[in-house]
Order: C-alpha cells, then sequence, then structure tokens
C-alpha cells in the first residue's frame, strides 16, 4: 500500500503480521506494518477503530532504553504505559510504535554516544550536534501510512511534542485535538526534559509546577521542592515527613492514615518518582504496612530499602511485592534462613555493621551510594528520623504539617542532645507552600557551625 511521501520517497508498506497481544494494560490488536526501508511499525488497536474520528492516538518512537530496559535518563517508558492505560481506558484507540525512531531517529548506538556528550555536560541538543548528528531525524510519513491503512479518519493525539502534530498533519494525518502526556521528573531526566521543553518546544513535559495552586493534572514537578546536592560518599538525603499542628506522625495507637489530604499525598508520590531509592525503618513497615510505590502521579517507582537489623519484618508486607524492587539493609544478627528465604523471593538482602539503633547508617548509606543511588528519599519512621538528624545525615528536610491536632502519639523526632535553642538545627533556602489543606515546608540542613 501506498501513502505520504517522506523525504527519502514514497512511503510504501506492507502488513505483515496481526496477532491478538495480551498484555498487563490490557488486550490489543497487534497489526505489524514493514516499510520499503525493512523498519516496522506495530499498531496496537483497541476497540473498532476503521472508520474512527477523533480516535485517542499515540506515535510512539521506540526506545529501547526507556520502554524495555525502564531507563531514567527519559520519560519514553512511562509515557508508553500512560497512552497504553489511556487507550484501555478509552475502550477505543491505536498506538502506532515507530521501531525506527531510536534517539529521536539517530538510532541506539548513537544514541548511547549522545548520553556519553551529556554526562560531560551538554544537553541532549547539543550532544547531538557535537557528534554530526540530526537533533530530530525522525519523519512521520509510515505513521501515517499506518493510521490511513487502519482507515482512522482523524485522531486526538496523545503528545507533548508539537514537532509531531505538524510531522503527522503534513503527512496527512488530521489530528483534530492534542492532549498531553506529562510525566513527573526524575532528578536523572530533569534536565533532559527541561532542554525538551526550552529548546525543543515541549509543552509542560513535566506537568504542573509545584509552588503554584495545583490542579488535577496528573503530573507534578517537585524538582524545586527537592533541591540539589552532591555529597561524595553518600546519597544525597531528602527526609520527608508529614506530621499535625502538635508534632505528631501517629496516634498513640499507632495511626497514621491519613494524617496528610490527598493534594499533599500526589506531592509526595511525585517526591518517590523524583528520586533513585525510599527508605523506611522496619517500625514503619511493620505498623503502617508501605507499599512505597508511585501510584498517584504518573512516573517511576524508586528502589525500595528497609532498615531492619534482625529482619522482623512481616513477610507478607506490601513492600516485599513485585511491584518494585526491594532490598533488606541488615545485620549478622538477623536469622540466616530468614535472609536465604528473602533471597529465593527475589528480595536483595544487604548484610551491613550494626550501630546503636540497629543498621549502621553511615555505613548504609555509603553500600547505597556504591550501589549507584544518588537521590534517596527518607519518609520514616520517628527513629530513623531522629538517628538521621543526630547524624547529620540529611541533606534536604520536607515536612507536611496538617491542620489536626490528636495529642499524645508518636513524636516525629526525638531526643538530639541539644539542650539550647540556639543549637537547634536549622533551615537554609526555606520555602513554605499551601497544599490543599496541608502546609509544606522545605529547606536545607546545614550543619551547626
Amino acid at each position: 500500500m501506498g501513502g505520504p511521501g517522506t523525504p527519502d520517497g514514497p512511503v510504501v508498506l506492507s502488513e505483515v503480521a496481526r496477532v491478538t497481544l495480551p498484555t498487563s494494560l490490557g488486550v490489543f490488536d497487534a497489526r505489524a506494518f514493514e516499510g520499503g526501508s525493512g523498519r516496522v511499525y506495530l499498531a496496537l488497536t483497541k476497540g473498532h477503530v476503521a472508520g474512527g474520528e477523533d480516535v485517542l492516538a499515540r506515535v510512539h518512537s521506540g526506545c529501547l532504553t526507556g520502554d524495555a530496559l525502564r531507563s531514567l535518563r527519559c520519560d519514553c517508558g512511562v509515557q508508553l504505559q500512560r497512552a497504553l492505560r489511556a487507550i484501555t481506558a478509552a475502550g477505543r484507540g491505536v498506538l502506532v510504535y515507530a521501531t525506527g525512531h531510536e534517539g529521536r531517529g539517530i538510532g541506539l548506538v548513537d544514541k548511547l554516544r549522545s548520553y556519553v556528550e551529556q554526562d560531560r555536560g551538554a544537553d541532549t541538543v547539543d550532544a547531538n550536534l557535537s557528534l554530526g548528528v540530526p537533533v530530530d531525524a525522525r519523519h512521520y510519513g509510515h505513521s501515517a501510512a499506518v493510521l490511513d491503512a487502519l482507515d482512522v479518519r482523524s485522531v486526538r493525539l496523545l503528545t507533548n511534542n508539537p514537532a509531531k502534530v505538524d510531522g503527522l498533519r503534513s503527512a496527512g494525518t488530521r489530528v483534530t485535538s492534542v492532549e498531553p502526556l506529562a510525566v513527573a521528573p526524575h532528578a536523572r531526566n530533569l534536565a533532559y526534559l527541561r532542554t525538551k521543553e526550552r529548546r525543543l518546544g515541549h509543552i509542560q513535559p513535566t506537568g504542573e509546577t509545584f509552588g503554584v495552586p495545583l490542579n488535577d493534572g496528573p503530573a507534578v514537578d517537585v524538582s524545586e521542592l527537592m533541591g540539589t546536592g552532591r555529597p561524595p560518599d553518600r546519597p544525597y538525603v531528602v527526609l520527608k515527613f508529614a506530621q499535625t499542628l502538635d508534632g505528631r506522625i501517629a496516634t498513640a495507637t499507632g495511626d497514621a492514615r491519613w494524617i496528610s489530604g490527598e493534594a499533599e499525598r500526589r506531592v509526595s508520590h511525585a517526591l518517590r518518582a523524583a528520586c533513585d531509592g525510599v527508605l523506611v525503618g522496619v517500625g514503619t513497615v511493620a505498623q503502617d504496612d508501605p507499599q512505597l510505590t508511585v501510584r498517584m502521579v504518573p512516573g517511576t517507582s524508586p528502589l525500595r530499602f528497609v532498615l531492619d537489623s534482625t529482619l522482623r519484618l512481616p513477610l507478607d508486607a506490601k513492600i516485599l511485592a513485585p511491584d518494585a524492587v526491594t532490598t533488606i539493609l541488615t545485620t549478622e544478627r538477623s536469622p540466616a534462613d530468614r535472609r536465604r528465604a528473602l533471597t529465593a523471593r527475589g528480595i536483595g538482602v544487604e548484610l551491613l555493621p550494626p550501630g546503636p539503633q540497629g543498621v549502621d547508617l553511615h555505613a548504609a548509606l555509603a553500600a547505597l551510594r556504591r550501589a549507584g543511588v544518588e537521590t534517596l528519599l527518607v519518609e520514616g519512621g520517628a527513629r530513623v528520623i531522629t538517628s538521621l538528624l543526630a547524624g547529620a545525615l540529611v541533606d534536604r528536610l520536607i515536612v507536611s504539617v496538617a491542620p489536626t491536632i490528636i495529642g499524645k502519639g508518636t513524636e516525629a523526632v526525638g531526643a538530639l542532645g541539644i539542650t539550647s535553642v540556639a543549637d537547634g538545627l536549622r533551615l537554609a533556602n526555606r520555602s513554605a507552600h499551601v497544599v490543599g489543606e496541608d502546609v509544606v515546608i522545605a529547606g536545607d540542613l546545614r550543619p551547626v557551625s
């Protein structure tokens, strides 16, 4: 079948396979089309799209590192999953997966070479230019021809990229509206996403900016709340907790759900999406049974770490579920058979030296840094909060204060050995924000001089 032209000449497509493809995000009709260059375009359709107007559609540039390997350098994998979820929810739609678009069309090897240049300080645009490859080598004639072969009359296009809209329209696709696919940014892809917005014209790829009143949009950019830093021998530690007006993180019975409101919890999930790892103590796991995944914003769940010197965490805890990677930081005091049982389930177990409160925190943070964790969000509980503050191991503190008083309960911070107000820990670069019914206060913790 023929179709709109590309800079290489007329588009010629042949349908080479059709099969039902069941996935974790829905069951799709998969139709493979091969172009004259040998490149394959895979159309995943849901519902009846032939003859359809305003069909929800995504033209997705294939990205091996992001889609299959879940790289945090880009937003591709999360966008792919968001698009498939949206199509399944709509009950009708199509995703065209363009396998020849790796690295904005420059191919896998040159994309990796571009990453090398980015690690040396170039942004994604200048990295390509320094290699002598196009900033964006994609053309959309084949994708438009696939939509034409499916008899899709017009589309509501899922994209942040105006150039993709223009390219498809130039190739003959009627785009009636554009629906954004913002993603909560990670510390590792924030600069990349901002470059796409600033230099390539993408529309708010990181979603709403924290610090302005939040709407009901799915993605939240909490990078300003996170702050920045890179300690040499441990991760950048962001300590975050929610407390009542009277400084409690739980009632006397241990109940902590929910101290903060839904809007604030969206911010918490965006903070998880921004970090390599999230850490809690075993007391929090036993009491609250948290998942510690990213669910309230579109983003990638972090690596999960639990401080548990004796491996007393419940074996049915949600944090051990396979929806994210979990590692238990423990000591030789833990039973060897329990360590083996966890390892057999695919749970990481790291043996570390003991400390005064269980696992030695300096050794734990050093081990995480050696494992590649550069940003770590700590979410409690009280013993972990206190120990990190006492050990001067916190770089950024984020406290959400709810308009609630509960009286006797679990204090957020225990004894720090401070006897004078003048010696108290103080925040620098402070900010305060109203988020729903809560107030979020953030700042950098500086060592007392």
